[in-house]
């Protein structure tokens, strides 16, 4: 029998290791800190290391949101957005005993509570630590048709919050393509529009980018089987382009399936100005200046 590969008896659960620095400092545009095995502490002095120094922590839910908008306040190098991700609104209006309803909803769920929740996160959006309305949008990938409605009442009033408090809107969009670009239309979407962990083809990227909306990519690029969302990548204008980790989600290869976090965004930099046939400190020196006009720092 062969022996296995030096790779396959590395811990799925191990940090991956820091790549080289980037010589132009670039943002993370899309992290979940709250959900990575680090202190803040920590994981912004790993990330500075390499040449990432500043993280937009995102919430997905009222707890998360108002942790979002609180670390925010406390470090200099951390903006905030916050939101009820899209499944979070289906789970809320359904009653789902695993969802929102368990921290501080009114009991059994309902419109009422959805209501509720999204006012609390108006109450956030409205903070000047807070520079984005987001991850709100669809996903209909884990969400059936039971909770559609919810999602687009949920959608709709986040889009309306970002326009009114002149924050980015952030979107999350999971197999729900012509959906969320509907809606967008119909809603006339904020002058600041991110597609979080852009999934569409080279198509869709040439409607974003017709109506201005910024397209944030994540490891997700640098896998084998993702070439449509290269060839997104390849029409998408260089100036309309932002890089994220999702961490810990999506890590980039060669460490798929280990945790993510912002230290890492330098392999999904190279692998983008390799894509875009420009030099490595072009891409990080567009990315930068795209996500402070982004998000509006």
């Amino acid at each position: 029998m062969s022996p296995r590969p030096v790779g396959d008896n590395v811990d799925k659960k191990t940090a991956p290791p820091a790549p080289e620095p980037l010589r132009v400092p670039v943002a993370d545009s899309h992290t979940h800190l709250d959900m990575q095995d680090t202190t803040v502490e920590q994981a912004l002095a790993t990330a500075a290391s390499v040449g990432v120094t500043t993280l937009v922590q995102v919430g997905c839910d009222v707890k998360g949101s108002r942790w979002a908008a609180e670390t925010a306040a406390a470090y200099d190098d951390i903006h905030a957005a916050v939101a009820l991700h899209p499944n979070e609104a289906p789970r809320i209006v359904l009653g789902d005993p695993d969802g929102w309803s368990r921290q501080g909803t009114r009991p059994g769920g309902g419109e009422a509570a959805l209501d509720d929740a999204l006012a609390e996160i108006d109450r956030l959006a409205a903070l000047p630590h807070v520079l984005g309305v987001g991850e709100t949008g669809l996903d209909f990938f884990r969400t059936g048709p039971e909770g559609k409605a919810a999602q687009e009442r949920s959608f709709r009033a986040h889009i309306e919050m970002a326009k009114r408090h002149g924050k980015a809107l952030v979107i999350h969009d999971r197999d729900a393509h012509a959906d969320v670009l509907r809606v967008l239309d119909e809603e006339g979407a904020p002058e600041r529009t991110v597609f979080h962990c852009y999934s569409g083809d080279a198509d869709m990227a040439r409607i974003c980018a017709a109506e201005g909306y910024y397209l944030s990519f994540a490891g997700t690029v640098t896998f084998k089987n993702a070439q449509p969302l290269r060839d997104a990548l390849a029409v998408a204008p260089l100036d309309r382009v932002l890089v994220e980790t999702d961490a810990p989600f999506l890590t980039p290869a060669p460490y798929r399936g280990r945790p993510n976090a912002p230290y890492l965004i330098p392999i999904t930099v190279r692998a983008m100005a390799a894509v875009k046939g420009v030099d490595e400190d072009a891409m990080a020196t567009a990315i930068a200046a795209n996500t402070a006009r982004a998000f509006g720092y």
